[in-house]
């Protein structure tokens, strides 16, 4: 009788170190776990990582939170045999010899507005500040809303949760105390002394004791974090809020991916490795999606062909429908007042060539315009620009 190997290989992957790319990296490791893999993950940190006060597009070279995972690839004398990204960050360009071995099914692509109380975009006030890193969000915002401000926001997925909760929370917080001081005093007064009871107030049935102990523990966080703008709403990848586990803990609104375009790639976690290895066919049957490879294939094959990389705002969402991938696209101006926008439908057999084609149409009618706009402002600014 034959005894059935416990494991067919052992794998090591390469993440960086974030909560989010943990998670991330933890599904892929548990995915081909569930095939029998013994997986080891090694954390890597980038230069996306290395540097917290800049805004992700200022970072100075594409690729920010991927280039230093795949060196790990790469190297001969390094340990990794493939590396996890979320695929949103990933250039277009890459070394000849790095393959995308596996694209595991990937969660909902488009976009959340997270506010404090449930708002919707339509439904903040005029004069309402936004916050996003993200330079296709701030332009399809301002597009959308010319009468919003839209401010800089940067950190990991709960730490930009903890700002937009921050002021309302603390606000909260000292009138509640303000309340309970106001309530000892007049029960100490209780002997017909003149009463004089801030009405502007609100009424609180918990105590302040009680109240903290019903906050999650990101509210507690929340409370604690020193804010310098105060954010009305921000807006998210809704797979980040998921993978994090805060979908409970937040009023969301979700924004159409028709009008609200996604980057491309958005949600899908891509797993590379060097050439086609072991290692390589061993993820690809193990983890790879087939109808998320064709729905990012033509996303980032239009982005690849537009040049506009991370420099332009532009978003493109691709969704498999039978034997055609309808395709969606988004390039505007960095202030929202300019837009080409275009679908289509793009046959399943050939999307890869039909992604040029749609591609090239869109440059014709104006896109090639506004990214070659957005790469003049990069160049004269300042401050290196890249990555979103």
């Amino acid at each position: 009788m034959t005894t059935r190997s416990r494991t067919r290989g052992t794998l090591t992957l390469a993440t960086r170190g974030s909560d989010l790319a943990l998670k991330q990296a933890t599904s892929v490791q548990e995915a081909l776990m569930d095939e029998r893999y013994e997986v080891d993950l090694i954390e890597v940190e980038t230069r996306g990582d290395q540097i917290q006060d800049e805004l992700i597009h200022q970072l100075g070279k594409t690729g920010a939170f991927v280039r230093s995972l795949d060196k790990e690839v790469l190297d001969s004398a390094a340990e990794a045999d493939a590396a996890v990204h979320s695929m949103k960050d990933m250039p277009t360009d890459s070394p000849d010899e790095l393959v995308v071995a596996g694209i595991p099914q990937r969660a909902p692509p488009g976009d959340l507005l997270l506010t404090a109380d449930g708002q919707t975009l339509s439904e903040l006030p005029a004069g309402a500040v936004i916050g996003t890193s993200s330079l296709r969000r701030q332009a399809q915002l301002l597009a959308q809303r010319g009468d919003i401000t839209v401010e800089p926001l940067r950190g990991n997925v709960d730490t930009r949760v903890e700002k937009l909760l921050a002021p309302s929370l603390q606000t909260e917080h000292e009138q509640r105390i303000e309340a309970e001081q106001d309530e000892m005093t007049d029960n100490e007064s209780a002997d017909g002394g003149n009463e004089d009871e801030d009405e502007d107030l609100p009424e609180f049935e918990r105590s302040i004791e009680e109240w903290f102990n019903g906050l999650s523990e990101i509210e507690r966080r929340a409370l604690e974090r020193s804010v310098e703008t105060e954010y009305d709403a921000i807006v998210l990848a809704e797979a980040g809020l998921q993978r994090s586990g805060l979908m409970h803990h937040i009023e969301y609104d979700r924004l159409d991916t028709a009008t609200f375009v996604p980057a491309p790639g958005q949600g899908a976690i891509a797993i590379t490795t060097q050439g086609e290895t072991d290692a390589t066919a061993q993820i690809r049957e193990a983890v790879d999606h087939p109808r998320t490879r064709v729905e990012t294939t033509v996303e980032r094959t239009v982005l690849a062909e537009l040049g506009g990389g991370c420099i332009a705002p532009i978003g493109v969402h691709a969704t498999l429908q039978g034997e055609y991938v309808h395709v969606s696209a988004r390039i505007l101006s960095g202030d929202g007042t300019e837009t080409v926008s275009g679908s289509r439908n793009l046959p399943v057999d050939n999307h890869a060539d039909a992604a040029v084609q749609f591609a090239n149409k869109l440059a014709g009618r104006g896109a090639d315009e506004l990214i070659a706009a957005a790469r003049v402002a990069n160049e004269t600014d300042d401050e290196d620009e890249s990555d979103e």
